[in-house]
């Protein structure tokens, strides 16, 4: 039966166990063990062990509707937990691994998590530290590490298939599956109700719109974005109730060996590991003395890419200096992203036009998509048929979008969130006459195609009253190799300033392709070369918006913005805010005088 015509699953476990059943005897989940070869597991295997575990919850007393958090990186065992849950009609509630004693007090309380499975001793750790508050509703931890799998399919021997058929079955279109907490840029962390509906229709819409892409015979891609992220888990969803080969990275820092041996050809990612890929192929190239040749390749693949959106197509100089680019250059690059990938899938923030061309230039469809976790971390996605660069793509099935007349993005539709856990302020604050507003500002085109253009609350005004939207200028100046983060400033002020970090990974290589010594951040700040180049990456960044926008002013900053300074969220986003309050003398030493 076409996947359209299947009449939608009854809930998100129901969904998964019945895709295990159709991949009984192929290879469904890869994990890696400690020399990074890589295991696999059947759709027959996986399951079995899902049941296994979810009988272990049900034996240590988990109710229907109970919450229970999942605290991990992104390895096979998150995936089995989370479906062992659902399958005991528990609701499961992720938390970053990143995540500090507060954070994880914060999001049991208001989610009266009274049972947590970390990965890690140190994950434990902070868990006690937290269930040793009285008022705290933490009682059991369980750890990964320690063997919780095995231990929870040990207890679970004595509870009969009959009581898991049951609870399988429990969980209807209208009920909660899950409640992820927003990473908290502008505030406390708000829980997002999300239904059992919300993922098996967003899941079946999806599987139509990127059929080739999930469904054709070897699909296949690494996970490696934290699986507390609300898009990284709709992906988990996607991908295992479609069959689509999962293999875990759970240590980024390994991420292009493994993707050298997997050889996936699905790449899923954040714009900033597209970035790292290009300047540190830049970077290796200037290092050998052949960044000249780089650029050049580099060049002819981005042409090649926007000659075929054109009606004139690529012409025959064009498509042999392609095919040199990609013989000397682009083909090595491809090979780094495992030789096999056809496609990517970039989300959470802007990847910018060029590197959406260069990219298209090595033979990867790159499908730019949007979304908040209130709708589901998906609602826009460019389709493998129709792709427009530059752009986030056409509404997913079940949605619906438009624009505000200040600009701002509003959406309703199926995948649409409940209302945030115990706080019903904070949803009619977002609820205009049924539609959610996404805080995001952008525009649709006549094909129905979206752009976005910033965050509403981060507009910029400033004294002569022009609105800028800042993004655009950050994303252009943080494509330069030698820049890590940029935030852009300048509310109230007479003109647009920024504040800008440097890479610490890409200043060793950077230095050597300009025949400079080795330096620390610090010296590199102060070394006019370096400042030079800098210069000329603001020029360029400018040369997207007008005068009144351009950044006519910058500092350096020595440290650079981490998770684990606070500066960035888990999903690698700036906590503008507190960037602002933290550097505020800075930020008006670049307006004195």
């Amino acid at each position: 039966m076409d996947t359209a015509e299947r009449p939608l699953e009854r809930n998100i476990p129901t969904m998964i166990h019945d895709a295990w059943v159709r991949h009984a005897d192929r290879t469904v989940l890869r994990y890696t063990d400690e020399s990074d070869a890589w295991h696999d597991l059947t759709g027959a295997e996986a399951q079995a062990l899902v049941k296994a575990v979810a009988k272990g919850f049900i034996a240590r007393g988990v109710e229907p509707g109970q919450t229970v958090a999942i605290m991990a990186r992104t390895r096979y065992e998150w995936s089995i937990i989370d479906i062992a849950l659902w399958s005991a009609g528990a609701l499961p509630v992720p938390i970053y691994d990143t995540s500090s004693a507060s954070q994880i007090d914060w999001i049991t309380s208001d989610s009266e998590v009274s049972m947590i499975v970390v990965e890690t001793a140190e994950h434990a750790a902070l868990a006690r530290k937290v269930a040793a508050d009285s008022e705290s509703p933490l009682q059991t931890i369980l750890v990964i590490d320690d063997g919780a799998l095995d231990q929870l399919a040990e207890e679970g021997r004595a509870v009969d298939d009959a009581e898991l058929a049951r609870r399988i079955a429990l969980a209807g279109h209208d009920d909660i599956a899950t409640i992820i907490y927003t990473s908290g840029t502008t505030g406390r962390p708000k829980g997002v109700a999300l239904t059992h509906f919300s993922y098996v229709r967003h899941t079946r819409g999806i599987q139509q719109e990127l059929e080739p892409v999930l469904l054709s015979e070897g699909a296949s891609t690494v996970l490696f974005m934290t699986l507390a992220h609300s898009l990284a888990r709709l992906v988990e969803v996607v991908l295992l109730a479609s069959g689509t080969v999962i293999g875990y990275c759970p240590d980024s820092r390994k991420l292009v060996p493994l993707l050298g041996t997997f050889k996936p050809t699905l790449l899923l990612a954040v714009p900033r590991v597209f970035e790292k890929v290009y300047n540190s192929a830049e970077q290796k190239a200037a290092a050998g003395g052949k960044v000249k040749i780089f650029r050049w390749a580099a060049k002819q693949a981005i042409d090649y890419s926007r000659s075929k959106g054109t009606s004139r197509g690529s012409s025959a100089l064009l498509k042999l200096r392609h095919r040199i680019a990609y013989a000397l250059v682009l083909s090595k690059i491809a090979d780094v992203l495992g030789g096999n990938a056809r496609w990517a899938i970039s989300g959470s923030a802007p990847l910018g036009e060029r590197l959406g061309h260069f990219y298209g230039g090595l033979g990867l469809h790159v499908m730019e998509g949007y979304g908040l976790t209130e709708v589901n971390a998906a609602s826009h996605v460019n389709r493998p048929d129709v792709t427009k660069i530059g752009t986030v793509g056409k509404v997913l099935p079940g949605m619906e979008a438009k624009v505000a007349d200040d600009g701002e993005i509003l959406m309703r539709g199926d995948m649409l969130f409940t209302g945030y856990h115990h706080n019903p302020q904070a949803t009619a604050a977002t609820m205009v006459d049924g539609w959610f507003a996404t805080g995001d500002i952008g525009t649709i085109d006549d094909e129905g195609f979206l752009t976005i253009t910033g965050r509403k609350k981060e507009i910029i005004v400033t004294a002569g009253g022009k609105n800028v939207a800042p993004a655009v200028l950050e994303d252009r100046l943080r494509a330069y190799p030698l820049v890590s983060q940029c935030v852009v400033v300048g509310d109230g002020k007479p003109f647009i300033a920024a504040l800008v970090t440097l890479d610490a990974e890409a200043l060793p290589g950077w230095l050597k392709g300009k025949d400079l010594p080795e330096m620390t951040i610090a010296e590199a700040a102060e070394h006019p070369v370096v400042r030079e180049h800098l210069d000329r990456a603001v020029e360029r960044a400018n040369k997207a918006v007008s005068r009144a926008e351009s950044i006519r002013k910058y500092d350096l900053l020595l440290d650079d913005f981490t998770v684990d300074n606070g500066y960035l969220t888990p999903s690698l986003k700036v906590k503008r805010a507190s960037v602002l309050a933290d550097y505020a003398e800075r930020i008006e030493s670049l307006y004195a005088g």
